[in-house]
């Protein structure tokens, strides 16, 4: 791998401060899903080291949370420096084990370090209430504590800033952290906790575990009493799993599941705008983010011009190697994600649907699937009931504002929505009526960390970001001086 850091590649998992292998030397194999190389041999721990590393983080707890929050603070802003400092190392590993394009691969860098930074300086504003007394010799305090030792549990599709987005607010406001990142993508994750290391995170604060069993591993944070609260990102399937799970010891819980996102175009929007915003929605990470535009519904007026003006601007995108600076589309992460999509346009074709560009597998390897428009969809279609998570985009006609506030309110599904429209009450009528956590009006890109991301519905529960972010991994408690 080539790296100037040569550091950042580890193998083993992290757990107090420590490099740890199994004791029969397990591993399994991180692929490359360009080509499908192997990168490395990487730790499979046991349930036993699941336990140890969630003993280690409970033993790290209350040295931790003693710590002022400018302490904290300061400690966070190192490791956010440091992952700055190793940017384009920390893009080339992520691009060689996920496949994005280097470049976009270098946005997610900044992109999660960002949420570093923002809740090192919240960790400072975590502030409790002054309640007036209900008698008058009476003082009411409300106190904000650290909820105590999270699991994390992270996805393949952005494995750095998936873990960041969770872990920073956790520390920041005192927790100690156990991450299990996916086994298909684990050498951010370690090279993530290395960078912890050096920015001077003490040992059992922040662990990295490292396993091919995800069963087990969760089976074991949803079992374990001393893990307090559990912040998973992935399928609404797993979600409602570890939910259940989890009722036994009620812990809390985050969930950012399921995705199938409304991309709608009224008559009055900027078309070119509107392309460029569906681009940017449907096509980061070859269609592989749960925010990804899912459904593109354009009003009857505009219909034509904006398929034209989009299947053009598709048409453009190259498809390839992650690393070679020319493509902005890789692969899927592996063969039965190329087999998900292609069964659901075949299914779209033999229900009538029509392509206007790709529906193939290209020629890129087998990992890949060329950029697809579809037109002629209609409700009975996979791709308007599923969550596509590839380089597909199926585009409806639509007559009214009610017809398509319908139709995009019609799935169980309320993570990401999107609109492009310049009548103001228009706008505020439909981002209201729209049934989903977030509302990108004009614009294709709603992440960042200082706005509270997630959704209703069975998209999930819970915030990351912003300062709602904090209220998640706090406990709330009431102080009630009497006497006085």
């Amino acid at each position: 791998m080539n790296i100037k850091n040569k550091a950042l590649l580890r193998k083993e998992s992290y757990i107090n401060g420590e490099w740890v292998s199994t004791k029969n030397n397990k591993t399994f194999g991180v692929v490359n899903p360009f080509d499908q190389s192997n990168l490395a041999n990487v730790a499979d721990l046991d349930r036993a080291a699941i336990s140890k590393a969630i003993e280690c983080a409970e033993n790290a707890l209350p040295s931790w949370k003693a710590k002022s929050a400018t302490e904290r603070s300061i400690i966070l802003k190192k490791w956010y420096q440091l992952q700055m400092d190793n940017l384009d190392d920390l893009g080339t590993i992520l691009t060689l084990e996920q496949g994005k394009p280097l470049a976009e691969a270098k946005g997610e860098i900044a992109y999660g370090a960002s949420y570093v930074e923002w809740f090192a300086e919240e960790a400072k504003r975590a502030y409790g209430d002054v309640i007036p007394g209900h008698q008058a010799d009476k003082r009411i305090i409300v106190l904000k504590q650290p909820i105590g030792v999270v699991a994390t549990i992270t996805p393949w599709n952005f494995p750095n800033a998936m873990i960041t987005r969770k872990v920073a607010p956790a520390l920041a406001a005192g927790c100690t952290v156990v991450i299990k990142p996916s086994e298909i993508t684990p050498l951010s994750a370690l090279a993530l906790a290395e960078l912890a290391d050096q920015a001077g995170i003490p040992p059992g604060v922040l662990n990295v575990v490292t396993s091919n069993d995800a069963i087990m591993v969760g089976d074991e944070f949803t079992s374990n009493p001393k893990i307090k609260k559990i912040s998973f990102t992935g399928s609404t399937r797993v979600g409602k799993l570890l939910m259940e799970k989890s009722a036994g010891t009620l812990k809390k819980l985050s969930l950012e599941l399921g995705g199938n996102a409304p991309f709608i175009v009224l008559n009055d929007a900027d078309l070119e705008e509107a392309v460029t915003g569906a681009i940017a929605a449907k096509y980061r990470n070859s269609g592989q983010t749960c925010v990804c535009a899912n459904r593109i519904f354009v009003q009857e007026e505009v219909y034509d011009a904006f398929v034209e003006k989009f299947t053009v601007e598709v048409k453009k995108l190259n498809t390839g190697n992650g690393m070679d600076a020319d493509n902005q589309i890789g692969p899927l992460i592996n063969e039965a994600a190329v087999e998900k999509v292609a069964s659901m346009v075949k299914d779209a074709k033999e229900k009538g649907a029509e392509l206007t560009t790709g529906g193939g597998h290209g020629n890129q390897g087998k990992n890949f699937f060329d950029t697809t428009v579809i037109t002629n969809i209609d409700a009975s279609m996979l791709v308007m009931k599923d969550e596509i998570f590839g380089p597909v985009a199926p585009i409806v006609k639509f007559k009214t504002d009610d017809e398509v506030i319908a139709m995009a309110n019609n799935t169980e599904y309320g993570l990401a929505s999107y609109f492009y429209g310049n009548d103001l009450k228009r706008v505020w009528r439909i981002a209201e009526a729209l049934e989903y956590g977030m509302v990108g009006i004009n614009t294709g890109l709603i992440s960042t960390p200082v706005a509270p991301f997630g959704g209703i519905k069975e998209s999930g529960m819970g915030r990351e970001g912003s300062r709602y972010g904090m209220e998640d991994y706090l406990e709330i408690k009431y102080l009630c001086f009497g006497g006085i």
